[in-house]
């Protein structure tokens, strides 16, 4: 009996990588409806979809910053600012030399952690850094989603 696996592990990587970070946003986009349980399924969802894109061979720093970002969005939802802070950190750190909105994204995570914590001063210095990325984002759509995102930061 072989140990090989019957797939490819790339193909696995390219499959596991988009589905749990569709799995996710399903998740995210229940809001305040998800049970305890399903939190921690989002939770799971997001790290297990950011390791398979660091596993891909296509991988970019776009994925590497947006999946950080997601992480990160994931740990602010469940409430554990901290660990969304450390990958907040990450994902601006991959988007270093992208386009603006990679780096507004981060600083939004960056600024709900802070938030959560209740370190106003910082929060309000990310926020200060999203306004500086807004002004460079060229699409319409993404500057729109991201001022929603920001919305709900008080």
């Amino acid at each position: 009996m072989s140990n090989e696996p019957l797939f490819k592990l790339s193909e696995a990587h390219v499959y596991f990588s988009t589905e749990l970070f569709n799995t996710t946003w399903e998740y995210i986009e229940q809001a305040d409806q998800r049970s305890v349980d399903e939190d921690m399924s989002m939770l799971h969802t997001a790290i297990a979809s950011l390791w398979h894109w660091s596993q891909r061979e296509d991988v970019t720093p776009e994925h590497l910053s947006v999946g950080h970002w997601q992480v990160s969005r994931v740990y602010n939802l469940v409430k554990q600012p901290h660990n969304a802070r450390t990958y907040g950190l990450l994902a601006l750190k991959y988007a270093e030399g992208l386009e603006p909105q990679f780096k507004a994204y981060a600083y939004e995570t960056l600024a709900r952690a802070e938030m959560q914590v209740g370190n106003r001063a910082v929060m309000l210095v990310y926020l200060e850094k999203i306004n500086e990325q807004l002004s460079q984002i060229e699409g319409e759509d993404d500057r729109a989603l991201l001022l929603k995102y920001l919305s709900s930061l008080k």
